[in-house]
């Protein structure tokens, strides 16, 4: 067993290669996809079944933003953007928790020893893509920060007038802003890494070492610590939007 931080290629598509954190991202979007897609394609007034869960899923998730933005149509324009974060981390987590994690992939010598690259690994347990979900994430706040105050209003957050007093404590403060919005891309980037890479590093040694009960504790603990970090995710991008749409003076 060889445990790897980088996500393992499975194959190449012509010069692209395609990792196992790849093949799983790919799959989740399009699970997701496919069930969205199957859910409104037959709405009805009364909900009825699978519609019936998702309604109460997604009324609770749209009770949660709003009392986190404190304004109704806000939560109405933050809502899918959070709920979609939150569902395809959550699942990206979780996936790599089905069974042939770490057991079940291509042969693959490594130092003259066979090893096994596994076809399943969680896509947050990819560093590239945290750190891609990452940028995307704050990029979208200072454009929400923008579009909701205008590039002049929004940049006195970081910008102070010269004409402006105290002047020196208003432009340490502001390069302290801007040294923030870097530290969130580092913050969520290693925040989500950190848990899902250690979590199935985790269940890999306990899978080879005691295959059977003993790795169940740590299974339960990794959903539940699989869905702390998607809420956490979602709910940090919730709070820095609406932070963004803040003027300077609050």
């Amino acid at each position: 067993m060889v445990i790897s931080i980088a996500a393992e290629k499975l194959f190449s598509i012509g010069s692209f290669p395609v990792t196992n954190a790849l093949l799983i991202g790919v799959l989740v979007s399009s699970l997701l996809i496919w069930f969205i897609t199957r859910v409104t394609r037959r709405l009805s007034l009364v909900p009825r079944g699978m519609q019936n869960i998702v309604e109460i899923v997604f009324e609770a998730l749209l009770n949660l933003v709003e009392s986190v933005t404190s304004d109704k149509k806000q939560a109405r324009q933050f809502f899918p953007t959070i709920v979609t974060i939150f569902l395809f981390v959550l699942l990206s987590n979780w996936i790599g928790l089905l069974p042939g994690l770490g057991t079940v992939g291509l042969n693959h010598e490594h130092e003259g020893h066979i090893t096994i690259i596994p076809f399943i690994r969680s896509t947050s347990a990819d560093l590239n893509f945290t750190l891609a979900l990452s940028l995307m994430t704050v990029i979208l706040v200072q454009f929400t920060g923008i579009a909701a105050l205008g590039a002049v209003k929004y940049g006195r957050k970081f910008l102070v007038s010269p004409f402006q007093k105290p002047y020196v404590i208003g432009t340490a403060v502001g390069i302290l802003e801007l040294v923030s919005e870097a530290g969130k891309v580092i913050s969520f980037t290693f925040r989500l890494f950190g848990n899902v890479f250690a979590g199935e590093v985790l269940l890999t040694v306990m899978l080879h070492l005691v295959p059977y009960f003993l790795p169940l504790p740590f299974l339960f603990l990794e959903i539940f610590v699989g869905f702390i970090q998607a809420l956490v995710f979602a709910m940090l991008t919730l709070v820095f939007l609406k932070m963004a749409t803040l003027p300077a003076e609050h």
